[in-house]
């Protein structure tokens, strides 16, 4: 697929939709999360065309909000209200309007922030909101295919799909990849407009949104932190070693990171282990959400890596970090995403376990050719899974699935 056929993100289906509608028809009250500029706003329309529409940015509605949250949310009888973390308040007198009066589908929510973990919220919504993540668009959205990575996977059926017309190989995936999901970066006609465009978004969301997550002092170390993560992004995490770079202790930086996981923009990823409770103390990497804003923090473009290509590999271990999230968060059940290295430095990037323990192992590679050497971590990985291992795929920057022994494949990256 040319870069010049992708056009106005509000095109696309959204995956997530089906499942917010079904939401609504049994729910009193739904919630969709994920980062700003993702398509929170059209989607909740969308879901809910005839719902009166409330929007926490507009400073007015904000005010009368933050002031009577009850007498506000008693005037309503059905809505949809967006960027809900700019008024906590509101989710208690929600949850009283929801108490008295249980129909379904009486409010869709959205939030620019996980608010579910915001510590100024101490009323639950349990039983009474079912959240969903929307995060920037997907691979497959913007084929327009079904997200059926995942199933294809589990029963290793590669060869039955027909994506010729959506490949995306060759010099055209690094343009694909620097650009991301964000349905506005993506409308934009240059990778230099782009990246303008995503250093505009980072700055708003210092100034403005972090404050709404945690009230820290200073925030002025944040925008280095960032840059030091960019670079950083697919490593084990070291807490102290960024802090001695940007003059702070590792408490502080272990809270600026928790305020940018919360606001969507990196995540921690665990390490697998057997046992599970092991898994919890093991140290993570640190992987951004999305590789167009990591690509601009970095300062990576298309020029660079002609002449660098070699620092394309951690930018698109966090596309598929991205890819593979926005496939999780369309099942309704627990899948626990990792990755694995062992005491000789031998690793996976990322393993994907079912709740029922089965395992997906897969590693990422950006050149156009896979040999059986690329399998070296999948198969040492495979001996501690033992009957839990599923598949080992490879991704790589090709057209074709192809197999490489007993339940080993390496798979086009275009098939996320």
């Amino acid at each position: 697929m040319e870069f010049s056929q992708i056009k106005n993100a509000d095109l696309f289906a959204r995956h997530l939709q089906p499942l917010l509608k079904e939401a609504l028809s049994d729910t009193p009250a739904v919630l969709i999360n994920g980062p700003r500029q993702s398509g929170k706003t059209t989607l909740a329309q969308q879901c809910a065309p005839k719902f009166p529409y409330i929007s926490l940015d507009d400073a007015t509605q904000l005010a009368a909000a933050q002031n009577d949250p009850v007498g506000f949310v008693n005037r309503i009888d059905c809505a949809v209200i967006d960027e809900i973390q700019h008024a906590p308040g509101l989710l208690s007198a929600i949850k009283l309007s929801i108490d008295s009066d249980r129909r379904p589908g009486r409010f869709l929510l959205t939030g620019s922030a996980n608010i579910m973990s915001l510590p100024m919220i101490s009323d639950s919504l349990a039983g009474r909101v079912e959240v969903h993540t929307l995060l920037p668009l997907s691979n497959a959205e913007i084929a327009g295919h079904s997200p059926d990575f995942l199933e294809r996977a589990l029963t290793q059926r590669w060869h039955d799909r027909d994506i010729a017309a959506q490949l995306v190989i060759g010099d055209s995936i690094i343009e694909h990849v620097l650009t991301g999901g964000y349905p506005e970066m993506r409308s934009r006609t240059s990778m230099r407009r782009r990246q303008a465009w995503a250093q505009s978004y980072l700055t708003t969301l210092i100034e403005r949104d972090i404050q709404d997550v945690a009230r820290i002092n200073d925030a002025t170390r944040i925008p280095q932190l960032m840059v030091i993560l960019a670079m950083l992004s697919g490593q084990m995490l070291n807490l102290t070693q960024i802090g001695g770079q940007i003059g702070l202790n590792a408490h502080t930086v272990e809270k600026y990171i928790g305020i940018l996981e919360k606001l969507f923009l990196v995540r921690r990823l665990p390490a697998w282990r057997r046992n599970e409770l092991v898994r919890l103390i093991k140290t993570p990497k640190i992987h951004f959400m999305d590789a167009g804003l990591h690509a601009a923090l970095a300062r990576v473009s298309p020029e660079l890596l002609g002449v660098d290509r070699t620092r394309f590999g951690a930018i698109l271990e966090s596309w598929v970090h991205g890819e593979l999230l926005k496939t999780l968060s369309l099942t309704s059940k627990q899948w626990f995403l990792s990755h694995y290295r062992d005491k000789d430095q031998v690793e996976v990037d990322f393993v994907v376990e079912s709740p029922l323990r089965a395992i997906l192992a897969i590693e990422v590679k950006a050149a156009a050719t896979v040999t059986a050497a690329d399998f070296k971590g999948i198969r040492r990985f495979r001996e501690h899974c033992g009957e839990a291992f599923v598949s080992g795929i490879v991704l790589y920057n090709g057209r074709e699935a192809l197999p490489f022994g007993k339940d080993l494949w390496a798979v086009p990256l275009s098939y996320l």
